[in-house]
């Protein structure tokens, strides 16, 4: 017997699936509108911090009174975080155990409203962490706050909501919603649902959607790429693979052993740590304070006529050696900043470390005749996704976001097979996902209820 097509499909306008997405709607729009707020602090103050540090190197006398407000700034900060330390430190990873354990009861409204200006406090200043660590925070207690407070949500569809604002917290700081999406499938959930990643598609494109009144429809990093990369170049990419690879792994050894380095500080209380990193980077601000923050502005300046021109200027062992100490400054800083105990990302200052390898590698190609000019935009893309989807064993995401975040589909084959290569020589090496790594490394312990 044939079935008719009335006897198959489901009776009309009984889906539950509308509730799932206007809840995720939801989500999006409080997630959405707390990130453009963030983001546009921090862009505001980052163009200060580029006025202020021009300023101070010819006035070294008002290096005492900024001193002075960088110590301040790290004893607000300390008693801001004090309460809930361990909630607020780093990329937040407790946040995050929390939605695999289903445990829905934290404090979420005082860790939200903490994260938001302890990151401001962190990262405002310069010290070199990513926006977007935060912003999967606040989006997952938004989530929580949502289902715990207006929804009456039970504990399994709260965690529904949280994993809705991750992917809106990431959609929303990098204009990326499909990124979001692939961010929690890889690595906060580990499986593909189909209704809950439409809710979770629904809370990410509604967020990118709030922060376009903010910010505009330009993508969130515009580049100059255009174009394919010829096939004749593509030899070159399982060598930069490697490379990136090997160094993906000493960025997570030196990553998980920045908590055991900074316990043996005894004289500072933990909260306090922050002074260390607040101090140390002002002489980086007086020599270059485009490297300060995490930093979007410092990446589009790596694509200018200017910049290219110099490095071309110098030999090609010094136009190697530029990027290359750049990134050695980045790196160094990149984990005073997070191992100090602030709140604050690792994405944004992965993608500059990726950067200023892809420039380093560039410039090699280009000086020894290899490839031209016109191709050094595509390299330096393909290695910001290959590093950044290596440390995170997150290709996928890796992929997804630099397409959305620069604007261009054309690089995605180039940037699938050198992200795979660095994923592969990761793994070969033993490399962990690095959120499941953070969370081997500070278990997530439940609060008493």
């Amino acid at each position: 017997m044939i079935l008719k097509a009335k006897q198959i499909l489901r009776q009309p306008f009984v889906s539950s699936l509308s509730l799932y997405i206007a809840d995720g709607v939801l989500v999006g729009i409080m997630t959405g509108g707390i990130v453009g707020v963030f983001r546009w602090i921090i862009d505001h103050t980052m163009q200060f911090l580029f006025t202020i540090y021009p300023i101070l190197g010819k006035h070294p006398l008002y290096l005492i009174p900024y001193v002075l407000i960088m110590a301040i700034i790290c004893l607000i900060l300390g008693k801001l975080i004090k309460p809930y330390l361990s909630d607020l430190v780093g990329s937040g990873v407790p946040q995050i155990e929390a939605v695999f354990l289903n445990e829905n009861k934290i404090a979420w409204w005082p860790v939200l409203w903490r994260k938001f200006v302890g990151g401001l406090l962190a990262i405002c200043p310069g010290l070199m962490l990513g926006r977007e660590g935060p912003c999967i925070e606040m989006g997952a207690l938004v989530g929580q706050g949502l289902g715990d407070k207006f929804l009456n949500s039970d504990e399994e569809y709260i965690r529904l909501l949280q994993q809705s604002g991750v992917a809106a917290g990431l959609a929303a700081a990098f204009s990326a919603p499909l990124a979001g999406v692939f961010f929690l499938v890889e690595e906060i959930t580990f499986n593909f649902k189909p209704r809950e990643c439409l809710m979770a598609l629904a809370a990410s494109f509604t967020a990118d959607l709030m922060t376009l009144f903010f910010f505009g429809t330009t993508p969130c990093l515009y580049l100059p790429v255009k174009g394919d990369l010829p096939l004749n170049i593509y030899w070159s990419l399982p060598i930069l693979g490697v490379l990136l690879g090997l160094l993906a792994y000493v960025y997570q050894y030196c990553l998980l052993s920045l908590k055991p380095w900074f316990s043996h500080i005894k004289f500072i209380p933990k909260q306090y740590h922050s002074i260390i990193p607040f101090i140390l980077i002002i002489p980086v601000g007086l020599w270059n304070a485009k490297l300060l923050g995490g930093s979007h502005d410092l990446i589009s300046s790596l694509f200018t006529s200017s910049y290219k021109l110099n490095l071309n200027k110098q030999s090609i062992a010094m136009a190697i050696s530029i990027p290359l100490l750049y990134f050695v400054v980045r790196f160094v800083f990149s984990m005073l900043s997070y191992g100090s105990s602030v709140p604050g990302g690792i994405f944004m200052p992965i993608l500059v470390l990726g950067a200023f390898l892809g420039v380093a590698f560039a410039m090699a190609l280009i000086r020894s005749g290899f490839i031209t000019e016109a191709y050094y935009p595509h390299i330096v893309v393909i290695a910001m996704a290959a590093y950044f989807g290596a440390i995170e064993k997150a290709p996928f995401t890796a992929v997804t976001l630099l397409s959305e975040m620069v604007g261009t589909v054309e690089q995605i084959l180039p940037m699938i097979i050198t992200t795979f290569i660095a994923y592969f020589v990761l793994d070969w090496l033993g490399g962990r996902p690095i959120y499941e790594a953070l969370r081997i490394q500070m278990p997530y312990k439940k609060k008493s209820k």
